[in-house]
């Protein structure tokens, strides 16, 4: 980690960034009557996976940053059941449902061993 100059080094930064910009492209897809139904809350909630990374890499206390990735972990979720929700309203496929879903599993999967790095180093301090 001491590679890590700021937030945009952070791999699981890097890998929610990619999501968010893939949802920003799939959203633009969705029917115009879900502009501010499914598409602003899919648009908000890929945000506020990155920018919760961010802030809490910016708090500079090992506990206030575990708490803002958590609160990215929850973004991520949210993320998962509006894609659900997309599959269930035809606006996706299963297929895409799927690619999706295995995106989020990566960025949740990123973001846990952050954590775990941020926990293990606050009990060393």
């Amino acid at each position: 980690m001491s590679d890590i100059k700021s937030f945009e080094d952070l791999g699981c930064w890097q890998k929610a960034r990619e999501l968010r910009n893939d949802v920003k492209n799939l959203i633009n897809t969705f029917p115009d009557f879900e502009k501010y139904e499914l598409v602003s809350q899919m648009r908000r909630a890929s945000r506020s996976v990155t920018h919760n990374i961010a802030e809490g890499y910016g708090r500079f206390h090992y506990q206030e940053n575990i708490q803002f990735c958590r609160i990215s972990r929850g973004s991520l979720y949210e993320l998962l059941d509006q894609f659900i929700t997309a599959l269930d309203e035809s606006y996706i496929s299963e297929e895409a449902y799927l690619k999706y879903k295995k995106q989020v599993n990566g960025c949740l999967a990123i973001l846990n061993g952050y954590i775990n790095y941020l926990k293990k180093a606050k009990s060393s301090n």
